[in-house]
């Protein structure tokens, strides 16, 4: 039997590799060769970027070679293929699939975009409208999907489709890995209330995709789709935060740096959300330390609806605060950008921003249900709609 992998033991293994590899030098050489010695995700199995060792003890690694100035891959760029994709891939994905995918997503050789909502599917995501019909040795799918975000700049997209309508919804649906390169694919960028295009809307017809890029069985798309949605979930209300990280910092810092906006109503207020927010990141640590005994579970839905309510309520008391120069936005300009910066721009971006916080990942109605009836164990809403077949269904 292995030795279990310590901390120190860590330590060391990123002290000898940095000892062979010039963290000055190329880049995505750099990169790929730390997720070939097992230092990209190091919970993950030998082979595929990790060494098998405890969830807990990654900010060792990170923190290592942040230290050494060493690169990253770009987490806010490919935060969709890290926190959402690769897990589902490593949980359901078969060998060759492993080995294909999650170096390039991990050394950000391969950007990822998540094709699950559409127009007529949000919040009921089990009610997708996008075909995916048996075509030879592959699949043609044809559909819109929609509040896509990285699809602009994405090689590769997980894609929900359903394959049978004569079933009960939740059990006709399959789950693919979509070539955004592919013929078909046609990606138009939707323009925001902060004036970016960060988000897209995505056309897929007669997209033609190998049987080998699809995610599981067919008709077990959902229990592959919860995978993505419960990490997605994680990803978004559970990041690793430094004390006062985040939005709740940006607040902070205004506060102290402008005594002359304070007033008492304000200052019990934006105490108030600093012991929210800090009592969140500490949640946040717990959860994640949760993560090292399995996989996520529902309790990441409570961090994501928490996240949002308190995002929305920190950008608002920072325009509040600062009161007519608050409201002065940085541009209106169409841009369409790499990642998400909350950080780096105006207050009345991060206000408008935050408005998505919760929609995106599962609006906050959805998680009160989820929450409601996993967590605490509350009796389940009525539902009409669970036994009949999904073409029968009203939409």
């Amino acid at each position: 039997m292995a030795e279990p992998v310590t901390a120190q033991a860590l330590r060391e293994r990123v002290d000898g590799f940095l000892a062979g590899h010039d963290p000055a030098g190329d880049r995505l050489e750099f990169l790929r060769a730390r997720f070939d010695a097992g230092l990209a995700w190091v919970h993950y199995p030998v082979g595929l970027g990790g060494l098998g060792a405890p969830r807990v003890l990654q900010p060792v690694v990170d923190q290592r070679f942040a230290a050494a100035g060493a690169p990253d891959n770009s987490p806010r760029r490919i935060g969709i293929g890290l926190g959402m994709a690769a897990p589902t891939i490593l949980r359901h994905g078969t060998a060759a699939q492993r080995a294909r995918f999650l170096r390039p997503l991990w050394t950000a050789e391969e950007v990822w975009c998540q094709l699950f909502s559409e127009p007529g599917a949000g919040s009921d995501l089990a009610g997708v409208a996008t075909r995916a019909v048996r075509d030879g040795d592959g699949w043609l799918i044809d559909g819109q999907k929609v509040w896509t975000s990285m699809a602009h700049q994405a090689r590769w997209g997980i894609l929900l489709a359903r394959t049978d309508p004569a079933v009960p919804k939740h059990a006709g649906l399959t789950y693919f890995l979509c070539d955004m390169h592919a013929p078909g694919v046609q990606v138009r960028p939707l323009r925001q209330a902060t004036g970016e295009a960060e988000f897209n809307e995505v056309f897929l017809s007669g997209v033609r995709l190998g049987d080998e890029l699809r995610l599981g069985a067919v008709g077990e798309g959902w229990a592959v789709a919860r995978t993505t949605l419960m990490n997605e979930r994680v990803a978004i209300g559970g990041a690793a935060l430094p004390r006062e990280g985040g939005m709740i910092g940006v607040l902070a810092r205004t506060w102290r740096e402008r005594p002359e906006l304070r007033t008492t109503a304000l200052h019990d207020e934006v105490l108030r959300l600093w012991v929210r927010a800090e009592a969140l990141r500490l949640t946040g640590i717990r959860l994640r330390q949760q993560l090292a005994a399995g996989e996520p579970g529902p309790e990441g839905s409570a961090m994501k609806l928490a996240f949002a309510a308190l995002t929305q309520q920190i950008s608002g008391r920072e325009v509040e605060l600062l009161g007519a120069e608050g409201l002065r936005h940085d541009h209106w300009r169409a841009d369409r950008p790499e990642e998400l910066d909350l950080i780096g721009r105006g207050p009345t971006y991060r206000w408008l921003r935050a408005k998505g916080n919760s929609i995106e990942g599962g609006t906050s109605e959805v998680l009160r249900n989820i929450v409601a009836e996993r967590v605490l164990g509350l009796p389940a809403e009525p539902r009409q709609d669970t036994g009949a077949a999904w073409k029968e269904l009203p939409r």
